[in-house]
This record gives structure tokens, C-alpha cells and sequence, in this order.
């Protein structure tokens, strides 16, 4: 662990099962559920998980970095999410924003 640097993100959820099978299908990501009410994924340098609860959009943006942009995008959309901003550049890279099912705003970037 890194000191003062993101380890963990919390996410809320009202349909964990939905939720799961979403970041599943478009990002691979792996879940080990917690009972009824929690499921965690790891990552290689942020791990986080999803409670039952109403999400609320806008509290934190979390940004995840993509290999290949137009491709993650793709995956994300086909996966169900809506695209909030789409690819747009800034100094050192480039990003999107997408809403997930439960309505949490998140974003990828690309330095390339």
C-alpha cells in the first residue's frame, strides 16, 4: 500500500447481481461476495466493493485507465452504460465519462 494514495472505492448499489454482471461483461472484473448486502473486487492497485444502497451520482469520480480507449468504450456500451461525455482530449491524454446501471458516474482515460 501506497501512503495517502486511493486504496479502496465503495460504491452503492440497489441490484448487486445486475451491478456484478455489468463491470463483468464490460471490464472483467472478478467479485467475491460478502453475504446478501456486499460484494469486493481487487484491482492491481485500487480494490473496492458495492453495498446495497440508493446510489447518489456526482459524490466522487472515479477514473479508470484503458489500453485502448474507442475499444473499452465499446465494451461499456454494449455492456449497457450510457455515455455521459464522450472521448474528449486534455494535457496527457485523452478520457470519456459513462454512467453505469445504478447511475454512478465513472470515466477512462488513455494516454494514448
Amino acid at each position: 500500500m501506497k501512503h495517502e494514495q486511493i486504496q479502496y472505492i465503495e460504491f452503492l448499489s440497489n441490484n448487486l447481481p445486475r451491478i456484478k454482471k455489468f463491470y463483468q461483461a464490460s471490464l472483467g472484473w472478478v467479485f467475491t461476495d460478502y453475504g446478501s448486502e456486499y460484494t469486493a473486487f481487487a484491482g492491481d492497485f485500487v480494490d473496492g466493493g458495492f453495498a446495497i444502497g440508493e446510489p447518489r451520482a456526482g459524490s466522487v469520480l472515479v477514473v479508470i485507465y484503458s489500453e485502448n480507449l474507442e475499444d473499452t468504450r465499446n465494451k461499456l456500451i454494449k455492456a449497457g452504460a450510457d455515455i455521459s461525455k464522450d472521448i474528449f482530449s486534455f494535457p496527457g491524454g485523452r478520457r470519456f465519462h459513462f454512467v453505469d446501471l445504478d447511475g454512478n458516474e465513472l470515466a477512462v482515460w488513455s494516454d494514448k
